[in-house]
This record gives structure tokens, C-alpha cells and sequence, in this order.
């Protein structure tokens, strides 16, 4: 096999010219940095999630690209063109990735928050009445659909019109995309309850076929895509975060944040990101292996 992608998380193999290997590493990362930190059994946990939402999607009817789970940390996948210059994908052309993440946001929280206090986003736009005052996990009137670049530096916000130029999209394939994305939602939502989970906000990723065929690619409903509260907690007033987000707050509370994003705001050289305390690395890893076992109700060992 051919090594032909280093992810931050991930390497992707191409086996033949229309397969790729994944195989999920045990790194970690955040606002687009590579922590250089370890995490034990964090790649398998996420391989594992991953290919159990691609077979409930298929037992939906909602197309994946998985071929195989080869375990513990791997999975064949359908290849798809990644086509780089926007300029060369139109509204005719095939078997492409989609060079867009859509994000759904159930809750106020992440980045979202951060973005209403700075003016960004506006209550209103959420679906809230003018001049409500969002506070921290308040379930939003609305799903609240966004779309980012994929394929740049960093994630970049963009307009509806944008996302359909960039993308090769018609009105209608925007929509089926967006309708997908709340489809897929409304089954994770379905099973995080039975186990005691809100699923709070998530990313998702498309390919078309050779038919142009919509297709769900890359991982979603993982702890490093998706955010997660416990039910319980929520009900009583508190939004214990079940995900990756407890390590982007140590980084807030820390201070490299709001270095990062100052340097990234005025053009500067980005700090390197500090690795993670033994003890956070050990909460993390329970985290992975735990929610696995919730969102699969699967045991890991």
C-alpha cells in the first residue's frame, strides 16, 4: 500500500484505485494543532465508533463509503478524487470529495458560544427571539447548519452561495446534503438516548459517486467529531462535556488559546501547542474506551 495522507489523526493508504486503507492513530488534536501527546487505545475507540454508525447509516438507508472494519484500528474505505482547485469542479463532475464539513449544532456550546459573545452569530439567527440571551447548553429553538472549508489551511466559515460554488453544488444537492446531515442526526440522537447521551453538536463529510450519488465519508459520531453530554447531568442543570472539549478548555485555561488566535489573527508565527499533563492523558484515554462502550453499548475488552 501507498502512504498518500498524514492526517492529524489518521494516515490513508491507497490499496487499489478504488480503495483506501484508514488507519486511526492515537493522536489528538485541537483548534488544528497536533498535541504531542499520546493517547492509549484513543484510535481503535474512535475506528470501532466509526464503523458502527456507517452500519446503522447502511441498515437506514443512508450510503457510506465502508467497505471493511479491519480491527482493531483500521477500515477500507472507497476512494474518492480530492480535487484541490474549486475551479475544476462543476455540477457534472463524479466520484469526488466534497471539499465542505457541515456542521450541526443541537446546543449552545464550543465555539459557538464564543462567537455569540463577539457579535459573530446573533441570537436571532439561532432561531431565538431578538435579543435573547443564549446561555451555556441551552437547547437551540432549531438544528443551527453550518459549512466550513475542508480541503484549506484552516476551517473557514462560509456563506451558503460560496459553499454551493466551491463544491460543484445545485440548490437541490445543498439541500439533500443539509436534509442527510439532520437525517443522520435524528439516528444518533435515537440511540444516545438509550444510553443515557445527548448528542450536542457533530460534523459531517460527503463524497459523490461515480453516479453522483451522494455518499457519507470520513468518521462522524466519534468523540474527536461530535460533542456529547450525560442526560442525567443535563436534567439536573449541569453540561458535563463528553468529548474532546474538556482538552481544548485545559488549553483555554492554560492560555495557549488566546495565544494561538492572536497570533493567527495578525498573521504571526503560531506557538507550538504544549503536550498534555500524565493526568490528562490518563482522563482522556478512560474517556475514549468509556464512551465507546455508551455510544456502541459494546463492550471494549
Amino acid at each position: 500500500m501507498k502512504l498518500i495522507r498524514k492526517g492529524k489523526v489518521k494516515e490513508v493508504y491507497q490499496v487499489d484505485d478504488r480503495t483506501l486503507e484508514f488507519v486511526f492513530s492515537d493522536n489528538i488534536s485541537v483548534f488544528d494543532k497536533v498535541i504531542p501527546s499520546s493517547i492509549p487505545n484513543k484510535g481503535e475507540t474512535l475506528c470501532r465508533t466509526a464503523q458502527y454508525w456507517f452500519r446503522l447509516l447502511d441498515k437506514n438507508g443512508i450510503k457510506g463509503h465502508l467497505i471493511e472494519y479491519l480491527p482493531p484500528s483500521r477500515m477500507r474505505v472507497k476512494r474518492f478524487d480530492i480535487i484541490e482547485d474549486y475551479d475544476k469542479i462543476s455540477t457534472k463532475t463524479a466520484n469526488y470529495l466534497i471539499p465542505l464539513e457541515i456542521i450541526c449544532r443541537h446546543y449552545a456550546a464550543g465555539s459557538l458560544m464564543d462567537r455569540l459573545r463577539s457579535g459573530k452569530v446573533t441570537a436571532s439567527s439561532l432561531g431565538f427571539p431578538e435579543g435573547h440571551n443564549v446561555s451555556y447548553g441551552e437547547k437551540l429553538p432549531r438544528p443551527y447548519l453550518e459549512t466550513t472549508t475542508k480541503l484549506e489551511a484552516h476551517d473557514r466559515e462560509l456563506e451558503e452561495d460560496e459553499a454551493k460554488r466551491i463544491a460543484g453544488l445545485t440548490d437541490d444537492d445543498y439541500k439533500k446534503i443539509m436534509d442527510t446531515v439532520l437525517a443522520i442526526d435524528g439516528i444518533i440522537e435515537k440511540e444516545a438516548a438509550k444510553r443515557g447521551l445527548i448528542h450536542v453538536d457533530g460534523k459531517k463529510e460527503f463524497g459523490y459517486d461515480e453516479k453522483r450519488e451522494l455518499i457519507v465519508i470520513d468518521t462522524f459520531g466519534t468523540l474527536d467529531e461530535d460533542r456529547w453530554w450525560d442526560a442525567a447531568s443535563y436534567a439536573s442543570g449541569k453540561a458535563d462535556e463528553l468529548s474532546k472539549e474538556f482538552v481544548r478548555q485545559h488549553y483555554r485555561e492554560t492560555g495557549y488559546h488566546r495565544e494561538l488566535m492572536e497570533a493567527r489573527e495578525k498573521g504571526l508565527p503560531e506557538p507550538p501547542i504544549p503536550a498534555l499533563p500524565e493526568n490528562v492523558i490518563k482522563r482522556v484515554s478512560d474517556l475514549y474506551v468509556s464512551m465507546f462502550e455508551r455510544i456502541t453499548g459494546e463492550k471494549f475488552r
